[in-house]
């Protein structure tokens, strides 16, 4: 059989190549947007502002670095490398100068693939790092202003280290003594994070009808990597579920509904309100700056420590790579587990 391609002349099929190319080369930004979770995008998208602002910083004005590639033309390794420099100038933490060194490079290698950005530049910039965590701590530690003797503080809420806790609070923080719809309300929040490692915008966004408490098991959705998960409910959870719902006038609509000054529930509890609430739930059993990700650190660490498989533990979460669960499996091994004396 005859190749249909064999009957194309020459010029024509270069000329259709040429067109294909750029057009691919137009839509890589939105091509790949297409196929990225919305969450995803909203967080890149405020790293390229953070981006724009340094460029401004060093006299360059730019705008629309997120939906044009074209806007990249000139990019360089070393433009890439003084954002990072310039982010722990301001003060920000390694982690979240990490991830938006992360998202400068993807959008760099789109920018590439569109034929903006040379291979021999992309190249180069792929070599800047961000740092790990062991560089990280020396970073903020020694991290200083320009003459060296002003310590820089670290700019926004992110904390350097999550708060820990023992098995003892964690239980305390879950049982409470007094019988309120708002003690039962926060007994179930608190399972909801210490038992299922949930984070904060999923619990805020669990509705009631995805709990079935007969059956043990809810339903509710992980925004941040676009999936839909069925948790089977720990005993805690489902005497506080249960209790929650068998109140007087049991919740309907939003699962957590705020508190009210005269101590009734009504409305559903904002991210803000759930990050309040337990920061005010800890310091109520010594744990000061107790927030939602550190009932999630908590609840990957007990679970690493108690031998549960990386990919088991990477799906409970709703991580997208072993990358996350592994760090937690790695530090709960036992350093000295095969030596013989």
């Amino acid at each position: 059989m005859t190749d249909s391609l064999a009957i194309i002349p020459h010029n024509t099929l270069s000329a259709v190549g040429l067109v294909a190319n750029n057009y691919a080369a137009q839509n890589t930004f939105t091509d790949y947007q297409q196929r990225t979770a919305t969450n995803t995008l909203k967080r890149q998208a405020a790293d390229l502002r953070l981006f724009a602002r340094y460029l401004s910083a060093v006299g360059v004005s730019v705008s629309d670095l997120f939906t044009s590639p074209a806007i990249w033309y000139g990019m360089t390794w070393g433009v890439v490398s003084g954002f990072v420099q310039w982010q722990l100038q301001q003060g920000y933490a390694v982690g979240s100068v990490n991830v938006r060194l992360a998202t400068v490079k993807r959008y760099c290698e789109l920018a590439s693939l569109s034929g903006v950005i040379s291979a021999a530049d992309y190249a180069l910039i792929k070599t800047v790092k961000g740092y790990g965590h062991s560089h990280g701590v020396k970073v903020d530690d020694k991290r200083r202003s320009a003459d060296n003797l002003t310590r820089i503080d670290r700019a926004g809420a992110k904390k350097q280290t999550a708060v820990t806790l023992t098995i003892e609070q964690a239980d305390r923080l879950k049982h409470k003594s007094a019988d309120t719809p708002q003690a039962r309300r926060d007994a179930l929040l608190m399972c909801l994070l210490l038992d299922h490692g949930l984070r904060c915008g999923e619990v805020a966004g669990l509705l009631v009808t995805a709990f079935d408490v007969p059956a043990g098991v809810f339903v509710f959705q992980r925004p941040k990597v676009d999936k839909t998960q069925t948790h089977r409910m720990t005993i805690d959870t489902a005497r506080a579920a249960a209790a929650y719902m068998a109140f007087d006038a049991p919740p309907s609509g939003h699962l957590l509904l705020g508190s009210r000054k005269n101590g009734a529930l009504s409305g559903g509890m904002s991210e803000r309100a759930i990050n309040d609430r337990v920061g005010i739930l800890g310091r109520a059993v010594g744990v000061v700056g107790l927030s939602p990700h550190d009932c999630r650190h908590f609840w990957a660490t007990r679970a690493a420590r108690m031998g549960t498989d990386p990919f088991a533990l990477q799906d409970a979460g709703g991580w997208n790579s072993l990358a996350m669960p592994r760090r937690y499996i790695d530090s709960a091994k036992v350093a000295n587990e095969g030596v013989k004396l």
